[in-house]
Formats: structure tokens, C-alpha cells, sequence
């Protein structure tokens, strides 16, 4: 049994849910979701919720019970509130701009490194701080991701792209010459 599939969520004023041909669509004031759900699990809108059944008992319909639990409550949260990631930037000569929907950032390379953001997801960027949203999770963690990977952060001074509030668990450098001989 799973404890989390068997948690109804409640829709929010504003989201419409639509499921048809285990086709689940969330429409809402932040944009629209689509998502296919398994067949060994059954879907239901019960008085402005969305209930989960498992249609057999077997160890992977319980796991998938909440998989498909948490993706569905994740798109209902995103067409209504949204999702952001926070990436801060540290190192001299390090910055970051937008030119029209692209995002350029100067990491110490010899040029500058391009990012164009997938479709639904918007950048901003304010001083140090490149702020990530859209109303897909899996969409937002992926951009960030992408944008990070690009310089991450490393472990003697802690230069590069990181997530706000990630801890860099720092080295120490190399001692200077102890005269022991």
C-alpha cells in the first residue's frame, strides 16, 4: 500500500482537470500539463479531488501508485502557483545577462557560454542570482541543472554556478613549504 497514492489532491480554484484515455491535462492560469498514466493505476475527479486506485496489488503498481500520485500533484501546483530555482554565481569576472530570451554568461572562458531556455520555462537574472520558472517541475530542475552544469562549483574557493543555499564542502589548498629539512 502506498501511503502517499492513497492521498487525494484537492484541485484549486482556477485549475481544470481533464482525464481521458489515461490522458491526465491540467489547465490553469499558469499554462497547461499533459501526462499519461500507467494503466495498472486508475484515475478519478471525486467532488474537486483527484483520486488514485490501483487496478491490480502487485509491488510495482504500489510504487507507481505514488509516482503518479506525486506527478499529478506536482502539475496541478505548477499550472496554479509555479516553480522556481535559484542559482547564484561566484568568481571574479563571473556575470550573466539576458539578449531576448537567451541567457549569456561570462564563466572564464574564452567565450561566452549561450543557454536557450526549453519552451515554458523563463529566466531572469539580477546581479548574482539566475532565478529559473515555469509551471513544469521536471522542466525547471532540468534547466537549472543544464545552467549549472555549465560551472560547477569547486571545492578550494567555491568559484562557479550553484543552487541558493547548497553548501560546497571546501578543500584545503595546498600548505606553503615547511622548512623540515
Amino acid at each position: 500500500m502506498s501511503r502517499i497514492g492513497k492521498q487525494p489532491i484537492t484541485i484549486p480554484s482556477g485549475v481544470t482537470v481533464e482525464i481521458k484515455d489515461g490522458v491526465v491535462t491540467v489547465a490553469g492560469p499558469k499554462g497547461t500539463l499533459t501526462r499519461t498514466i500507467v494503466s495498472e493505476i486508475g484515475i478519478a475527479v471525486e467532488d474537486g479531488k483527484i483520486v488514485f486506485v490501483p487496478a491490480i496489488e502487485t509491488r510495482k503498481t504500489a510504487a507507481l501508485w505514488g509516482l503518479m500520485r506525486s506527478l499529478v500533484a506536482n502539475m496541478v501546483t505548477g499550472v496554479s502557483a509555479g516553480f522556481e530555482k535559484k542559482l547564484e554565481f561566484e568568481g571574479i569576472g563571473y556575470r550573466a545577462a539576458m539578449e531576448g530570451t537567451t541567457l549569456v554568461m561570462q564563466l572564464g572562458f574564452s567565450h561566452p557560454v549561450r543557454f536557450d531556455p526549453p519552451q515554458g520555462i523563463a529566466v531572469k537574472v539580477e546581479r548574482n542570482t539566475i532565478t529559473v520558472s515555469g509551471a513544469d517541475k521536471e522542466t525547471v530542475g532540468l534547466a537549472a541543472a543544464a545552467i549549472r552544469n555549465y560551472k560547477k562549483p569547486e571545492p578550494y574557493k567555491g568559484k562557479g554556478i550553484r543552487y541558493q543555499g547548497e553548501v560546497i564542502r571546501r578543500k584545503v589548498g595546498k600548505k606553503g613549504a615547511a622548512a623540515t629539512a
